[in-house]
């Protein structure tokens, strides 16, 4: 067997092992037993798919965590753009500092970063909520969006802004009708893997959601009740059906962007 092969064979066994838990959880959602994890399964069944959607708990878990992740992604694309702009070719006093503290909130634990945001908002006298998990979730989405941006940013041509500038068009002008249409699918696809990261972030929210629940949070809680179980195997799947084709969608058009003639 050629060596190319065998590397391929591996890597494709590593992924099926990553996902085999993932593939549990999904047939498990269907497993028409109570206790959630009899195998094998004893029949298929929808049922507990209508339980789930008839709780009112998890409708409001499952609006939190979208609504926080929509706010969340707002937020770090204008920042996330806006610092990526600013870093891009200018050189200025303090610039790599700026960028290491820049990207703290996702390279350090998420313990260490909920604990930070918890005291800073205690500091601050405000009380935990909605807009305390969003702020949570935005220090670590900026960087997505930022990384997402510098990257295009460095393979755009100067010449385009420099043409567009000669030929008259101010710099707003120049930003609305050269540089954002360049940076479309790399906004797109930032947005994207933090909107999917925000819905996933369970360590974080924990330290700034005070009695709010978000769908990881719930999910959390349902460890210490062995009768729900079953109903949590559903709850799982919605998550994984919500954060992986957004993922997908997001490396497909990072890829797109990529191989397109303006960024060779």
């Amino acid at each position: 067997m050629r060596s190319d092969h065998l590397l391929r064979l591996v890597a494709y066994g590593g992924l099926a092992f990553l996902h085999l838990p993932l593939a549990f959880i999904a047939l498990y959602a269907f497993n028409g037993s109570e206790s959630g994890y009899t195998f094998p399964l004893s029949d298929l069944t929808l049922r507990l798919f209508v339980r789930a959607w008839e709780r009112k708990d998890i409708q409001e878990a499952i609006g939190l965590s979208l609504s926080v992740a929509a706010m969340a992604t707002v937020i770090a694309m204008v920042l996330g753009t806006l610092t990526a702009a600013a870093l891009n070719r200018d050189r200025f006093f303090g610039k790599d500092a700026f960028t290491t503290m820049l990207i703290l909130p996702i390279a350090l634990p998420g313990i260490v970063t909920g604990i930070a945001l918890l005291a800073a908002f205690k500091l601050m006298e405000v009380n935990p909520g909605f807009w305390t998990i969003a702020i949570g979730h935005a220090t670590f989405c900026v960087v997505i969006v930022h990384n997402n941006v510098v990257a295009r940013l460095k393979r755009l041509p100067a010449r385009l802004i420099e043409a567009s500038m000669d030929l008259g068009a101010d710099t707003l002008t120049t930003l609305r009708y050269v540089v954002l249409p360049q940076l479309g699918t790399a906004l797109l696809a930032g947005g994207i893997l933090a909107f999917a990261l925000s819905v996933d972030e369970l360590i974080v929210t924990t330290f700034t959601s005070g009695s709010e629940k978000t769908l990881p949070i719930w999910l959390l809680n349902q460890l210490s009740r062995p009768r729900e179980v079953a109903i949590t195997n559903v709850v799982a799947l919605l998550v994984m059906l919500i954060t992986m084709p957004l993922i997908l969608l997001a490396w497909r058009l990072t890829r797109e962007g990529d191989a397109s003639p303006g960024h060779r």
